[in-house]
C-alpha cells in the first residue's frame, strides 16, 4: 500500500545553499512509505494521549502497521500520555522496530478552522525540517481520512529519551544554557526551508497567501471567526480585535519569505538524550502538526508561550550562528505582540470543542485573557 499522495521532489542539493526551497503545491507533500529512522514524543515519540481520542485496539494497530509497512509483527502496543488534542500509541515490532502511530480526532469532530489534516501537517513538517538538518521523527506513512478511514492517521519511527519539560528538574544552568543554544541552531534550521505560500500548507482551507500580511490576516480573522462559532468570550472586542493585523500591515510586509515555523516547539515538544560522558544533548523535534509557512520570529512565540523566549541570550546565539541576520528591531517586536495576541486566540477558543474543565480550564481562561489583554496594550503603546 502506499501514500495517497506524491512526495514533494528534494530540493536542490547544492551544498552551498543556506535554505531548502519548496517550489510544490503542499497539497502533494506526503511522505513516500518505506523510509526509516527515529522518532521522539512524551519520553520519546511525537503523539497525545490526553485528548479523549480513542487508543486504536490491537487488531487495529496491526492492521494498519501491515497496510503502511507491509508484513510485520506487533509484540507490544502502549498508549502515549502528555497531549491535547491526538492519540498515540508505541509500538514494538519484533524485529526490534519500535514506532508511534498518532490517530486524530474524527473528520466531523468540533475543531478550529486551522485543524482539519493537522497529521498531513505533521509528515509535511518533519520531511522538510529534516531535510535542514533538525533531528525530528521520520514518516513512514500517513493515511488521510477518507472514505473507509472515519480519522486520519500517521505513521513515525521512535526516538528514545525523555522531554526536556520531563527533564527539567534534573538540568543544571549550564545544561539549559548549552540546550537552548542547541535548540536557537535547530529552529534556525528548520526557519531555513522556504516554503510555496505563506501561510497554512492545506490551501482548501483559505488560509494561505502569496504575502504574509494577507496569510496572517486569514489567520487571525479564522480564529476570531471561530471564537465566535463557539460562544467563546473575548477579552478585547472582537471588532477591535479583527483590526490589529491591517493595522500593522506595513510591520507585517517586513517578512518577505515564508519560513517554516514549528510554532509549538516548547518544552513538551523536545527530546533529550544523555552523551557517553553523561551530558544532555538535544534529540528532537516532535509534534509538528501546528506548522506554518510565514515570519520565523512567530518560532520564538510557540517556544515559550507563557514568555519571551526572545530575550534568551542562550537561545539567541544558537539561532545566529546559522541564521545571524536575525534582528530584534521595532517591526520585530510589534510582529511578536501580534503572534502572541494570536497564540493567546487559539489557545483559549480551543478549550471549547476541546471541552477542557477543571483547573487547568480556569487557569486558560485567566491566563489567555491577561496576555491578550497586555500585547493589545503592547501594541497600542507602539505607536506604529
Amino acid at each position: 500500500m502506499t501514500d495517497s499522495a506524491t512526495p514533494p521532489p528534494d530540493p536542490d542539493p547544492d551544498p552551498s545553499s543556506d535554505s531548502v526551497t519548496v517550489a510544490v503545491a503542499v497539497t502533494h507533500a506526503d511522505p513516500a512509505p518505506g523510509d526509516s529512522g527515529d522518532s521522539g514524543d512524551s519520553g520519546g515519540s511525537g503523539g497525545s494521549g490526553g485528548s479523549g481520542v480513542p487508543h486504536p485496539g490491537p487488531d487495529d494497530v496491526a492492521a494498519r502497521l501491515r497496510r503502511a509497512l507491509g508484513p510485520v509483527t506487533v509484540v507490544r502496543s502502549t498508549p502515549l500520555g502528555g497531549g491535547l488534542y491526538n492519540s498515540a500509541v508505541l509500538t514494538e515490532l519484533d524485529d526490534g522496530r519500535r514506532l508511534v502511530l498518532k490517530t486524530a480526532p474524527r473528520a466531523d469532530t468540533p475543531a478550529l478552522t486551522h485543524e482539519r489534516d493537522l497529521l498531513g501537517t505533521e509528515a509535511l513538517f518533519h520531511r522538510l525540517a529534516a531535510r535542514a538538518g533538525a533531528r525530528v521523527p521520520t514518516v513512514l506513512h500517513h493515511e488521510p481520512a477518507g472514505a473507509g478511514t472515519p480519522a486520519e492517521w500517521l505513521l513515525l519511527t521512535y526516538l528514545d529519551g525523555t522531554t526536556w519539560d520531563a527533564a527539567r528538574a534534573g538540568l543544571t544552568p549550564a545544561d539549559t544554557a548549552a540546550l537552548r543554544r542547541r535548540l536557537g541552531e535547530d529552529l534556525a534550521r528548520v526557519a531555513s526551508v522556504t516554503g510555496p505560500v505563506h501561510g497554512y500548507p492545506r490551501p482548501a482551507l483559505g488560509l494561505s497567501a502569496p504575502d504574509w500580511p494577507r496569510a496572517f490576516t486569514a489567520m487571525f480573522h479564522a480564529v476570531l471567526a471561530d471564537a465566535d462559532r463557539f460562544g467563546v468570550t473575548l477579552p478585547v472586542p472582537a471588532g477591535r480585535l479583527a483590526g490589529l493585523p491591517d493595522r500593522f500591515r506595513r510591520r507585517l510586509a517586513e517578512v518577505d519569505r515564508p519560513a517554516l515555523v514549528h510554532f509549538d516547539a516548547w518544552a513538551g515538544n523536545l527530546v533529550l538524550g544523555r552523551a557517553g560522558d553523561g551530558s544532555w544533548r538535544l534529540d528532537g523535534l516532535i509534534d509538528g502538526e501546528r506548522a506554518f509557512f510565514g515570519d520565523p520570529l512567530a518560532e520564538f512565540v510557540g517556544l515559550d508561550p507563557l514568555g519571551s523566549a526572545e530575550d534568551d541570550p542562550d537561545l539567541l546565539a544558537g539561532y545566529r550562528s546559522v541564521a545571524p541576520g536575525l534582528t530584534l528591531d521595532t517591526g520585530a517586536r510589534i510582529r511578536l505582540a501580534l503572534y502572541r495576541v494570536y497564540l493567546a486566540l487559539v489557545m483559549r477558543v480551543e478549550s471549547v470543542p476541546r471541552a477542557y474543565d477543571g483547573e487547568f480550564a480556569s487557569w486558560l481562561d485567566a491566563w489567555s485573557a491577561e496576555r491578550v489583554t497586555r500585547q493589545v496594550a503592547v501594541l497600542d503603546a507602539s505607536g506604529a
